[in-house]
């Protein structure tokens, strides 16, 4: 248990203990009374922590840094640690996939299974060998969280030495999927498991029997939307949609696929409105940013290039986006940003190939014959 920590009441709103009692004051006068109490400022490791916690949760990526050495760092809190996994989008960054190899040995089992799941979104060799490997961890927590980061490789061939531990993880995984079945939640999580191996039928069945015990999960119908495309019934993946969208008009995950779905019809209009309406829901959902540049580059490209622009910005940690940009500013004539933008994705991502070929192309195109 921690000590009372008045300062972070100050600063977060988060309850403290000693105001529990002392109702009649408030969060300052107690930060006061234990600050004179105690010489040593004890507070101060937890308000680094929170503070971590809610850039985090904000998305302000300008501390991204110092979240990633937090998780590793020897004087660490497990908890603080894993919630940092949890909200941190992990990518291709080294410092970034170093951090999350080293977490997945971590003595903490909370802090290893969080880790095993983000390194699914990874994908590495590396990744992989610390994702089968923690299919043979000591707790079915890490197990299970290992069996889940797996189902993101469904043409993985089981076999070899760790084929048994991964069929036992998996097994493990279902099971607890189903631990609680008169919760829509059980459902909407085995069909999210489907939906990752591409089983999309039976995605769709455990989407379907959701639906039945909460007919307003929205998150359900917008996966169910899916499982619909990648079946290539778009016609149930748009009516799934539309039904989300008039529980939750302004969900963006919601907006987000229909602008995807209506570009998927080339119906660049509705299209446009639709992801236009995602962002604005979620001003920070750098994936439709994207898709508008994406989407504008062929006739509006300057418009395009300020999406672009909103992409690279939010998630500045992310070289597609930024290569994206690169690409877009070529096309505008905008050669020296481009080659800039470039040369500083080549520096942090050397092997980035995408960066490199558009780079060559672009200086040999500049150079001329």
């Amino acid at each position: 248990m921690l000590p009372p920590a008045p300062a972070a009441t100050v600063a977060y709103h988060s309850p403290n203990a000693c105001n529990i009692c002392h109702t009649d004051k408030d969060a300052a006068w107690a930060d006061r009374q234990v600050r004179e109490w105690r010489p040593r400022d004890y507070q101060a490791p937890l308000l680094h922590r929170a503070s971590l916690i809610d850039a985090a949760r904000k998305r302000d990526w300008s501390r991204r840094e110092e979240m990633v050495h937090y998780i590793t760092s020897p004087e660490r809190d497990e908890i603080f640690a894993a919630s940092l996994i949890r909200l941190v989008p992990p990518t291709s960054e080294p410092k970034t996939c170093q951090a999350l190899l080293k977490a997945a040995s971590d003595p903490s089992p909370l802090v290893r299974a969080a880790a095993v799941e983000s390194l699914a979104m990874i994908p590495s060799q590396q990744s992989l060998q610390a994702i089968v490997g923690a299919t043979t961890d000591e707790l079915r927590l890490v197990r299970i969280r290992a069996a889940a980061a797996l189902s993101a490789y469904p043409d993985l061939k089981v076999g070899g030495e760790y084929g048994e531990s991964i069929k036992k993880a998996d097994a493990e995984h279902v099971t607890s999927l189903l631990a609680r079945p008169d919760q829509w939640s059980s459902h909407y999580n085995l069909g999210n498991y489907y939906l990752n191996r591409g089983k999309l039928k039976e995605a769709i069945s455990c989407y379907d029997r959701a639906l039945r015990i909460e007919p307003r999960a929205v998150m359900v119908l917008v996966n169910g939307s899916i499982a619909y495309s990648r079946l290539g019934d778009l016609d149930r993946s748009e009516e799934s949609l539309r039904k989300a969208l008039r529980i939750a008009p302004e969900n963006g995950a919601a907006l987000f696929n229909m602008g995807l779905l209506k570009a998927e019809l080339n119906d660049s209009r509705q299209a446009e409105m639709y992801l236009k309406a995602a962002l604005k829901s979620d001003p920070r959902m750098a994936q439709a940013a994207y898709n508008l540049c994406v989407l504008l580059a062929s006739d509006r490209p300057r418009e395009g290039v300020v999406f672009c622009r909103e992409a690279a910005g939010l998630r500045p940690d992310d070289p597609k986006y930024a290569c994206a940009l690169a690409f877009s500013l070529q096309q505008t004539g905008e050669t020296a940003e481009a080659i800039t933008a470039l040369k500083a994705i080549l520096e942090k991502y050397p092997d980035h190939q995408d960066a490199r070929a558009l780079l060559r192309h672009i200086s040999a195109t500049t150079q001329g014959p």
